[in-house]
Parts: C-alpha cells; sequence; structure tokens
C-alpha cells in the first residue's frame, strides 16, 4: 500500500478550463496581447509565470518580470472572480473521502496560493489534505518534479511510496521524474495517447474508475 497519494488541481480534481483560459486572455488583452485559446490549454500545468514568459517570448516582446507578475496578479484576480463557474470533476469528493484516514493526502498544483486558497474554501475541501503545496513555494515548475519531491518531504514519505494523480503530460512526467508512481487520468487537455508517452502507472478515464483504490490500496 502506498503511504501517500500526491493530487493535482486543474483538469485533475477540478475542471478549470474555462476559468483559466478566460483569466488568462482577460490579463493579456488588457495589456494589447493576442494568442489562441489552444495555445493557453496545451500549457495548463506549467504554471502562469512561465505560460506568460512563453507567450511574450512567441510574441517577440520583452520578457519583463515586473510585466509578468502583474500578468499573473490579473489573471489569479479574474480566476478567483470566476471561482463559482468552477466544478469538481465527478468522483472527486468521493475519493478524497475514501482515502482519508487510510493514507497522507497533499495537494501539489502550479495554480497561485491565492487561487487555490479560495477554491478550497469554497468547496470545503481543506479537511482532506495535509499538505498544499502551490506555485508560490517552488523555483521551477513541472514537468521539474520539485514540487512533488517538496511535497513528499513535506509528508515525510519517500517518494517511492508516493502516487501522484495527473492529468497532463507535464505533471506525469514530473511524477515520475520525481521517482513516483503516477496516475494518469484523461480529463484535461491531454489525451490518452499523450498521456501514454510519459508512461503512467495506471491510465483512467476519471477519477471514478474502481481501479484507483484498487491500485493506491493494495496490500
Amino acid at each position: 500500500m502506498f503511504e501517500a497519494a500526491i493530487f493535482d488541481w486543474d483538469g485533475t480534481l477540478a475542471d478549470t478550463r474555462h476559468a483559466i483560459v478566460t483569466s488568462f486572455q482577460k490579463a493579456l488583452s488588457e495589456n494589447n496581447i493576442e494568442i489562441p485559446n489552444d495555445y493557453i490549454e496545451q500549457r495548463i500545468g506549467i504554471g502562469a509565470a512561465d505560460t506568460f514568459r512563453e507567450i511574450l517570448h512567441s510574441k517577440k516582446r520583452i520578457v519583463d518580470e515586473a510585466l509578468i507578475t502583474r500578468l499573473v496578479e490579473r489573471k489569479n484576480e479574474v480566476q478567483i472572480e470566476l471561482a463559482d463557474n468552477i466544478q469538481l470533476f465527478d468522483g472527486a469528493q468521493p475519493l478524497l473521502e475514501a482515502l482519508r484516514g487510510k493514507i497522507k493526502v497533499a495537494l501539489a498544483t502550479m495554480s497561485n496560493n491565492s487561487v487555490i486558497s479560495h477554491l478550497l474554501k469554497i468547496n470545503h475541501l481543506e479537511k482532506y489534505f495535509q499538505v498544499v503545496l502551490t506555485a508560490n513555494n517552488v523555483n521551477c515548475s513541472k514537468p521539474n518534479p520539485e514540487i512533488f519531491l517538496k511535497t513528499a518531504t513535506k509528508l515525510n514519505t519517500p517518494p517511492a511510496l508516493c502516487t501522484v494523480f495527473e492529468d497532463s503530460r507535464f505533471g506525469v512526467k514530473a511524477a515520475k521524474t520525481g521517482g513516483m508512481h503516477c496516475i494518469a487520468v484523461i480529463t484535461g487537455t491531454n489525451t490518452k495517447k499523450e498521456l501514454e508517452l510519459e508512461k503512467p502507472d495506471l491510465l483512467v478515464k476519471n477519477l471514478k474508475d474502481p481501479q484507483i483504490l484498487n491500485y493506491i490500496l493494495r496490500q
């Protein structure tokens, strides 16, 4: 049996795609920057700051860190305003409840702390997580495994005894690079084929799949 389960948020526990794209586009439009929605969608999971850096670079704009900070702050403000439109995926809360008290549970997301704190509060999910780490707690974004390794340390659990829930290829790669097991769910922006390329230990359609508990709680 694993000692800990580490969950991603965007696209894994909650359907945040529309809110993320809308908040990015609002921040960008206010700075006269245009980018297709799918450009943003394909980068969900690496963190807002790095996504904005890539966008500015693609537009041959100066990557000014002061501007990056303002863009991230504006994006966070808009996403919090849209919080009531964000829904948990079917099976998310029942799965967290099923794991509660059996193993350690943590949240490791490249979303910013202000956004996650608000979303966890309004969805009454704080009680499920012993540790919550966000983009504010790390220097490197996924696919670097830093956030997962720091989470394991906070949980006082060896990486090999952790299983990570992810929906993005960046997240699966980060988990595997960090020496952890990974359950990939096809609920984000990446296809089954894209996720398979990163070799997750288990690939499921959604969090309701009965294979999940069998895999995590196996003796």
